[in-house]
């Protein structure tokens, strides 16, 4: 039997390969949607990446290794690690078909990562040793819109100094240089740069007026710099980052600093795997925690204590200001550009300290978790008072304590987190994840958090950007049927006990999931969704000034279909129709074609990817987003709105083994448009052409 699974099972890796793939780029297509700023989503993929390259051995995989594999559930790891318990380490990975709850789909998605050896690798932390064997890369990025905008327009120095904002202090380059070394994963020390388009690089080219408005913080080099050490596995040294760092708890309601995935189409897979203390290497300028933390394993127990201080951008009251009580902060700035003086007024405006600990317990069924962190800002915090924000957080220092939970019984699978802040405000969110049959999975999932809930660094799974004044029940299902077809769905209903903005009353929501796909034996899948979206805003009433309550409604529907022609070429095809309704009307309507071809050539040293799109859409309420090949480590997930075409042209080249290239091209075109963007970021004319260009050196 083994030897007949040995014959078929390698035959449709490329499919499971596809799936997983995809997997992963609707969800960070579902976060893009959520967020109008430009993330760096390499700190969520890093780990799939660097296992491509060295491959996690199952033999002596611990549980907190396993979950980097982010294919597998919790029930799933159990069962991995009961049957190596039980049966002795593994003699091939074709044994996987034996362990309960994993299907070939499962076991081809995790397959380029995994590999088993019965010898467990050795390492000797000598400084030799870390210099012949510790891997190096380097990676510099270049990236450009070709089209003049509006800031970057030339303009007479009086002009300039009367308005100092109207135009970007640096030039439209962005440019990017990443470092970082890695010794099998035990040692990591790398660093992080960048220079965003608009942020001035030099001084010296910067105007004399304008130097004197932006005073000290005008500055030579690059606008944002990141560095991080981290050691894994030193001992009862679990774990140790110095530098820039993220954590992650529980569940992410009372302490996840970074990014994290929500809904998808993977309809069960709404739970968090936490990895604690992680070495923060992604250009997020302002998701990340600076200074210190460690934690030490007894036995089963993890002890992890953390401190963190460093400058973050916001905005103040009146920073001209002689007196400092009278200096407040009016509102926290995240995006991490500084290109006109005002920006750059906001950069490093306040100090923030956070300290804090967790105490994590995880046994072979049940883990439980304790987390106690404070946050202090130097300036208080006093935003605009409205209705809606009124419970928001307020002051100088917050404290948040919360636990978490996780437990096996049977083929179940419970897990939550309960969470405090120190103004009382409470949030919990409870789940339960089932494996009723190797066909089946579900999930359900309540999550309550209280309007007063406040939490500058929390990140549990929700419907809004906060998490906080959200009630809402969530049930997902995947089902699997023979001749390889697979259905999964969900639902999400929830309500705003509060106001909201644009919201000046409590309000509801639900949203809906169905989606079918079907994999072929040809290396190929096809599949079809339909996703419903329902939501309540205000409905302006010209006559009495009230706002009563109007529900909109959005439906999606997608056809998808990819599949490989040739063993070098592999072809994509996308169609997805939006319906907007706003009462009893209709709003608008859009639609998105997308075809995608990639090439690889026989030797695997060159690859191409293209994309020619066609949209046309009635508002920008009715845009779509879909994910881009891009560079290495880079990530563009455009939304497609109004009427017009996008075509892209990804060209890598791996010159040799330690050596890599790619260049990327792509024009956005609108034919109902004659600028494009607005203020100054406002292009004369319809459309915009970007180019970007990397290279990677690896030693």
């Amino acid at each position: 039997m083994l030897l007949i699974s040995a014959s078929t099972l390698p035959q449709e890796q490329d499919t499971a390969q596809i799936n997983a793939a995809n997997d992963i780029r609707e969800r960070i297509e579902n976060i893009a949607e959520s967020t109008d700023e430009a993330l760096d989503y390499s700190d969520l993929v890093g780990d799939l990446e660097y296992l491509k390259e060295n491959p996690l051995n199952l033999n002596f995989a611990s549980a907190s290794d396993l979950d980097k594999l982010i294919f597998l559930n919790e029930i799933q790891k159990f069962s991995l690690l009961a049957y190596r318990e039980n049966y002795g380490n593994f003699a091939t990975l074709y044994e996987l078909q034996s362990i309960e709850g994993f299907d070939a789909e499962t076991i081809r998605k995790i397959l380029p990562f995994v590999y088993v050896s019965a010898e467990k690798p050795k390492f000797r932390i000598t400084f030799k040793d870390v210099m012949n064997y510790g891997r190096n890369e380097c990676i510099l990025r270049y990236q450009r819109v070709l089209e003049e905008q509006q800031g970057y327009l030339a303009t007479d120095d009086s002009a300039y100094f009367e308005n100092p904002n109207s135009r970007y202090l640096g030039s439209p380059d962005k440019i990017y240089l990443k470092y970082r070394f890695n010794y099998f994963d035990k040692i990591k020390f790398g660093f992080v740069t960048e220079k965003d388009a608009g942020e001035p690089f030099l001084k010296s080219n910067v105007n004399d007026s304008i130097q004197q408005i932006a005073r000290t913080k005008l500055k030579n080099g690059f606008d944002f710099y990141s560095f991080h050490l981290n050691l894994n596995d030193f001992g009862f040294l679990k774990a140790l980052s110095v530098g820039d760092y993220q954590l992650e708890f529980g569940q992410g309601l009372t302490l996840w600093s970074g990014l994290a995935f929500g809904k998808s189409s993977g309809a069960t897979d709404v739970k968090r795997f936490a990895r604690g203390i992680r070495p923060s290497a992604s250009a997020n300028e302002n998701l990340f925690f600076r200074g210190a933390a460690a934690t030490f394993e007894i036995k089963k127990l993890d002890i992890t204590a953390f401190y963190s201080g460093h400058k973050i951008d916001a905005n103040l009251s009146d920073s001209d200001s002689l007196d400092s009580e009278s200096i407040y902060i009016t509102s926290i700035q995240e995006s991490g550009l500084h290109r006109t003086p005002n920006e750059l007024h906001d950069k490093h405006a306040i100090n923030s300290k956070i300290f804090g600990t967790n105490l994590s317990y995880r046994g072979n069924w049940f883990g439980l978790g304790l987390t106690s962190y404070y946050s202090q800002l130097n300036q208080s915090l006093s935003q605009d008072l409205q209705p809606y924000n009124k419970f928001e957080f307020s002051g100088t220092g917050n404290l948040n304590s919360g636990l978490d939970y996780t437990f096996l019984i049977n083929k179940f699978n419970f897990f939550g987190e309960i969470s405090h802040s120190q103004n009382g405000g409470i949030a919990q969110l409870h789940g339960v994840t089932a494996g009723l049959h190797p066909s089946l999975l579900f999930t359900v999932l309540y999550r309550n958090y209280q309007k007063d809930y406040q939490n500058f660094f929390s990140n549990a799974f929700a419907e809004g950007s906060e998490n906080c004044n959200e009630k809402g029940l969530y049930a997902g299902i995947t089902l699997r049927f023979r001749g390889q077809w697979t259905l999964t769905s969900y639902i999400d209903s929830y309500r705003f006990p509060w106001l909201k903005y644009r919201v000046d009353a409590p309000s509801q929501g639900n949203e809906y999931l169905l989606k079918v796909q079907k994999n072929f034996s040809e290396k190929g899948l096809v599949s079809v969704q339909f996703r419903q979206k329902n939501k309540q805003i205000n409905e302006p009433d010209i006559e009495t000034g009230n706002d009563p309550q109007m529900n909109t409604r959005k439906n999606y529907f997608r056809f998808q279909a990819e599949y490989n022609i040739s063993p070098a070429v592999i072809l994509k095809n996308r169609l997805e129709y939006v319906l907007c309704r706003e009462a009893n009307d209709y709003k608008g309507t859009g639609y998105l074609a997308c075809q995608d071809i990639g090439w690889k050539s026989p030797s695997q040293k060159v690859s191409l990817a293209f994309r020619y799109a066609v949209f046309d859409t009635d508002s920008y309420e009715e845009r779509m987003y879909a994910y881009e090949n891009d560079v290495l480590y880079s990530f563009s997930v455009p939304a497609y709105y109004y009427k017009g075409s996008r075509i892209y042209l990804v060209a890598h080249y791996s010159i040799t083994p330690h050596l890599d290239f790619w260049i990327r091209v792509s024009q956005t075109y609108y034919s109902d448009l004659n600028t494009i963007g607005s203020g100054l970021d406002e292009i004369e004319g319809n459309h915009k052409t970007e180019i970007k260009a990397q290279c990677r050196i690896k030693f």
